[in-house]
């Protein structure tokens, strides 16, 4: 039987199919579409750099179009989402639950998520504060006066903050919700009322050979050397996993132009023979995270798109190439280029401080069309009444000036 063959384009277009990033969306969101979106991307990594949108509200964005991010915490409130450490600190649906527990229950193994030798050292202390919880509710690390100031004039972390982290590793309290983003911890066995490790516990094991079969739905097609990263394991054997999973028809072999051997998901079969005759089409043009699955692995993301990138808001001012916040941008199954962006919200002005289109990417009409609604989208949700353009190509400038103002007219947003 003849192994399939892909072009890169086709590639590209059964992951961002796997993503919720292929097509634009056909319809307006609603707030049961939020569950469905996380569990399509099995995660949900969780950032608070607020200079554009924090990372949860604007990778739902790219998937669902103009919706309220209050939904996302409210969705959180229902009992329909956990957070723990997954990729990082992400949100995840509540049945998976089973699939972190075994990482709650050994804490010492979470590397710097955990600090044993702080929470023996307050035992004390922290059996306390768990005694707070049971007896008045959920509480916020904010909820505890400061002790002292640090030596070099900043506020160290409370002692109490640093219990609830340690707390929140080990599985002794969970996020309950959020509020204006601050976690609200409450204890685990009122999260999770019908939870029973003797019951319900998954071993190790099983857990990660569930959490990389997660991974490979959700990147739709990949390398086995992608799949690892997605939920942070490690010492996995991949190659003779995914040698099981297509024995089993889980997991089916391609070769890609480029790339070589690859591996599409069982999940996607139905898109495979589109696909193979480069008849899988995208349609999406939009904004994303830095911390979007598609690029939160970046090598994988430079395979897969030739796309080179890195977060530069870590990095001395003066030794950015890009801009502090740097978003890239998505049009029509390629990463075409970044813009170092800046919302300002007291004047609704969204700022694009520079914007730069990859090297190779010709700006077709097509292609300045897509990036203009897909900024006007952007600015849109975030109520930007107009956007302002400092650093842009020439081409770009050439058609939309230095802004343009922002209406629901030229806001493809609005849907019926």
């Amino acid at each position: 039987m003849s192994v399939p063959y892909l072009t890169l384009r086709s590639a590209r277009n059964l992951h961002l199919a796997a993503q919720g990033l292929l097509l634009k969306p056909h319809r307006r969101a609603r707030p049961t579409d939020i569950l469905p979106a996380i569990s399509g991307m099995s995660l949900l990594q969780i950032d608070t750099i607020n200079i554009v949108a924090r990372s949860p509200y604007l990778v739902l964005f790219s998937r669902l179009g103009h919706y309220a991010p209050a939904w996302l915490d409210e969705a959180l409130m229902r009992g329909e989402l956990i957070e723990y450490w997954a990729h990082e600190a992400c949100f995840l649906p509540k049945e998976d639950f089973a699939l972190v527990r075994h990482r709650m229950l050994n804490p010492e193994k979470m590397g710097w998520k955990y600090r044993a030798e702080w929470m023996r050292e307050n035992a004390e202390e922290i059996e306390k504060l768990l005694a707070y919880i049971q007896d008045n509710g959920p509480v916020r690390s904010v909820d505890f006066e400061h002790p002292r100031k640090g030596a070099g004039g900043w506020w160290e972390w409370k002692p109490h903050k640093k219990h609830l982290e340690g707390l929140f590793t080990s599985g002794k309290v969970m996020v309950r919700e959020r509020r204006n983003f601050q976690r609200v911890y409450d204890l685990t066995s009122r999260v999770m009322p019908d939870w029973d490790d003797e019951l319900h516990l998954v071993q190790q094991q099983d857990a990660e050979r569930l959490m990389l079969e997660k991974s490979a739905r959700s990147l739709g097609i990949f390398r086995p050397e992608w799949l690892a990263d997605y939920y942070r394991l490690k010492n996995i054997p991949i190659k003779s996993l995914v040698a099981g999973w297509v024995e089993q028809g889980k997991a089916l072999p391609v070769q890609v132009e480029k790339l070589g051997e690859m591996y599409v998901d069982h999940s996607l079969s139905g898109l495979l023979p589109r696909a193979e005759q480069n008849k899988l089409k995208a349609t999406r043009s939009a904004v994303l995270s830095p911390f979007d699955p598609v690029v939160w692995d970046r090598r994988r993301a430079e395979a897969l798109f030739d796309f080179s990138y890195r977060l530069e808001c870590y990095t001395p001012a003066e030794k950015r190439r890009y801009g502090y916040f740097v978003l890239p941008l998505l049009h029509q199954g390629a990463l075409v280029g970044r813009m170092d962006a800046k919302m300002h919200r007291k004047e609704a002005t969204l700022e694009v401080i520079g914007l730069y289109l990859e090297e190779g990417v010709k700006p077709h009409l097509n292609t300045i069309a897509g990036l203009h609604d897909a900024l006007s989208e952007f600015a849109c949700w975030q109520s930007a009444e107009r956007i302002t353009l400092g650093n842009i190509p020439a081409p770009l400038a050439a058609v939309w000036g230095s802004g343009w103002e922002i209406t629901p007219k030229n806001s493809s947003d609005m849907l019926s």
